[in-house]
């Protein structure tokens, strides 16, 4: 009897071992980022245009003049127009309204419509010589935001100032990937001259920065699927159904060895 109870017991210990390997491996190549390297022969070149002011974006415009009393009166209080810490995100932008103007000191409205932040610039300049000569534009988005959710370290909405953010910058906002998201299911949420688009990314794939996708856009929403093997969305509930199972069939098992 005693040799029996020992059987089962280690039969038991090895149930449970084999129950929390397999639920909590995950095979290396899920893990990694690119499988594919040795396939590169050359440079990706990505296809992506600059991105077109439209209404509603937010603009950050800086003249910059040899005169200081122009420069006063354009660029006032600088220190106020940053938010916390200094970012880009905070800083007080013109508004895009939506005809594609915005009204600018002296000079009223100029639309730009349709213009990358270089051509915008140069438009202004064109603009404000008439009033204010010798000057110098800057011309920078503010306030673009993109919202990362899904198995990454940290959902949420962030603020990003670049011209280019790629997906990975952009999933490296939330603190990247967690062990149990899935990099070959990312999908990209895009609004595009009011239409949703959805597209499927695969992370996995170094063949993807040749796609005009792999640059967000302003509002876009990224999405990590979890992988079908477990989720930590759902780990508590996974382990809980395992453990109970477990502690079935141990009890099963020491019934029948008792009886017999």
């Amino acid at each position: 009897m005693r040799i029996r109870k020992n059987m089962l017991l280690r039969l038991s210990l090895t149930i449970i071992t084999f129950a929390m390997l397999a639920a909590s491996c995950v095979p290396t190549y899920q893990l990694s980022y690119f499988n594919d390297m040795e396939d590169l022969a050359q440079p990706i070149v990505n296809p992506r245009t600059q991105k077109l002011i439209k209404p509603f974006d937010k603009l950050y415009i800086r003249v910059l003049s040899i005169d200081l009393q122009t420069n006063q009166i354009f660029n006032s209080t600088e220190e106020l127009r940053l938010g916390a810490y200094g970012s880009t995100a905070g800083l007080i932008g013109y508004l895009v309204d939506e005809d594609g103007n915005i009204s600018f000191p002296f000079v009223g409205k100029i639309n730009v419509m349709d213009l990358t932040t270089a051509d915008a610039a140069d438009k202004i300049q064109k603009a404000l010589s008439d009033y204010v000569p010798q000057t110098s534009i800057i011309v920078r988005y503010v306030d673009n935001q993109v919202t990362v959710m899904g198995e990454v370290q940290r959902q949420g909405i962030y603020s990003f100032s670049q011209d280019k953010l790629n997906i990975y910058e952009a999933i490296g906002l939330g603190g990247g990937i967690t062990r149990y998201g899935d990099r070959k299911k990312v999908i990209l949420i895009r609004n595009e001259d009011g239409k949703v688009s959805h597209y499927a990314l695969n992370l996995s794939d170094s063949k993807i920065a040749n796609k005009s996708y792999y640059y967000v856009m302003p509002n876009d929403v990224i999405v990590v699927e979890p992988l079908k093997a477990i989720s930590t969305s759902y780990s508590n509930i996974t382990y809980t159904t395992i453990l109970s199972t477990i502690s079935t069939a141990i009890a099963v098992l020491l019934f029948a060895g008792l009886r017999f």
